[in-house]
């Protein structure tokens, strides 16, 4: 099996979620967690943005043991300087950098030309070689840049000493047939792709970012960049949680990751409490509803083999245990589970009774509470009893 390699950019790119800023200590506490989990490079931050972003990636390098620390910059020679300075105690330093290659960066950002990018791509290159032989170019907006282009760029940028290519869809555009296809253009027709690792680092503007990381996997890269609960610019990256564990229920594609699955979910719960930011309920493997049963049928089933329902369990990713939630689409079976739980035996005579009791109530509330189901069944052991000869 083939080795992904996961890329946490939760303290770089997740922090640029307005109101998601992060002092130092919490960039620190989270560092030392996301290392825990398994992450295998860790994305601390853009030093040259601000003092207090030096300073994170700088304590985070004293920090961190195992993990690849890597610092983000600019194709500028002053933003690669002050990343290598920021790495200096970093145990495994990794510069990050790179410039947008799609046309609509080349002429709308730069107002520059291929042949001009091509030269700033190279140069930044060397420029970060000087401080370390762990070198990462990003192509931005490499989504939407032509693949004859970015396959030049590519190679003259490994031929200077990268040794990870990153190909972001920045904006989240790309079907994942088309990401996939990119990186297979890249496989075949960049002739020291060897030399390198292919990442993959995607936007969710679409709701697209996991499956086209995955895409891109199939078709050559071995990086995937992501974020815990797929935090991001706009709508988001990619989710660690989710191409973890597609990754880990599909093992048919042949690939594994170092991350351990068990800590996902409270990883989850530390990042959203730390940075403010709720996790939605129907998210993917870490949201509140993610192993919740409300409907008729599929909690009959699921109380009769808990595979029909649940591909994953929830110990597999540390979260609370499957939960069966008593609404108006409720059934009996699901009734009489609930009961069973809270110490009352009845039969199916009883269950029958008691559920149009239960419908009543569920068709004025959200949710039928454990203590409404106490009311109704000592209600009826009491009229049951006062029926008795």
């Amino acid at each position: 099996m083939d080795k992904v390699i996961i890329f946490d950019t939760t303290l770089r790119d997740g922090e640029q979620v307005p109101g998601c800023k992060l002092n130092t200590k919490e960039k620190v506490e989270l560092a030392l967690k996301l290392e825990d989990l398994g992450v295998n490079v860790l994305e601390a931050g853009f030093p040259i943005s601000s003092p207090g972003d030096f300073s994170s990636v700088e304590q985070i390098s004293k920090t961190i043991t195992k993990a690849v620390v890597c610092a983000l910059s600019r194709a500028v020679q002053k933003d690669i300087e002050v990343a290598a300075q920021a790495l200096k105690y970093a145990k495994r330093p990794r510069i990050h950098t790179g410039i947008g290659t799609s046309d609509f960066h080349i002429k709308g950002k730069f107002n520059s030309t291929q042949e001009d990018i091509l030269q700033r791509a190279v140069q930044c290159v060397k420029w970060a070689r000087n401080f370390t032989d762990d070198v990462e170019f990003y192509a931005e907006d490499a989504g939407r840049t032509d693949n004859e282009y970015l396959s030049k760029v590519i190679e003259a940028v490994i031929k200077a000493g990268a040794t990870t290519v990153n190909i972001p869809d920045t904006t989240g555009y790309c079907l994942p047939h088309q990401y996939g296809e990119k990186m297979a253009y890249l496989k075949n027709h960049v002739g020291n792709i060897d030399k390198a690792v292919i990442s993959c680092h995607c936007h969710n503007d679409l709701g697209l970012a996991t499956a086209n990381s995955i895409s891109g996997v199939i078709n050559g890269a071995r990086q995937i960049e992501c974020t815990i609960n797929g935090l991001g610019e706009r709508a988001g990256n990619t989710s660690l949680e989710e191409v973890v564990m597609v990754i880990k229920q599909h093992k048919a594609l042949g690939f594994y990751t170092d991350i351990d699955a068990t800590k996902l979910y409270p990883m989850s719960r530390l990042v959203s409490d730390t940075m403010r930011m709720p996790v939605q309920p129907n998210k993917a493997i870490v949201g509140s509803n993610a192993f919740s049963h409300s409907s008729g049928i599929h909690q009959d089933g699921f109380l009769k083999d808990t595979l029909t329902y649940e591909i994953i369990n929830p110990d597999e990713v540390g979260a609370d245990s499957s939960k069966i939630v008593l609404t108006a689409r409720s059934g009996r079976s699901a009734l009489a589970y609930r009961f069973q739980k809270l110490g009352f035996s009845f039969d199916r005579n009883d269950v029958d009774i008691l559920y149009s009791r239960f419908l009543k109530i569920a068709d004025n509330k959200k949710e039928v509470e454990d203590g409404d189901l106490n009311e109704m069944a000592k209600e009826y052991q009491l009229s049951a009893m006062s029926v008795q000869p």
